[in-house]
């Protein structure tokens, strides 16, 4: 294998963990930012009040989210790494 095939193709397989990984970070950096200016207006420091409602929305954006991150994954391997392998 070329090194500009594998540099490429780990720059794509990067780019795809990040478009994946996006929604779910977007909504934990939101939901964080909320909450801490919830926290601070009222100043309640209470711990659980970060962590319950952060995790409740990165898991329904995650069930939201999961056919477009397994679409991706699959065409990523079908149309990229299967190739490759096959050595096409």
């Amino acid at each position: 294998m070329d090194q500009a095939i594998f540099f490429d193709t780990l720059r794509h397989g990067l780019w795809i963990a990040v478009i994946i990984s996006l929604p779910i970070l977007v909504v934990a950096l939101v939901t964080g930012l909320t909450v801490g200016l919830f926290q601070a207006l009222t100043s309640i420091q209470e711990m659980t009040l970060t962590f319950v409602p952060k995790l409740a929305a990165i898991l329904a954006v995650f069930w939201v989210s999961m056919s477009f991150m397994t679409e991706t994954l699959v065409s990523f391997f079908t149309s990229t790494i299967v190739p490759l392998i096959a050595g096409s």
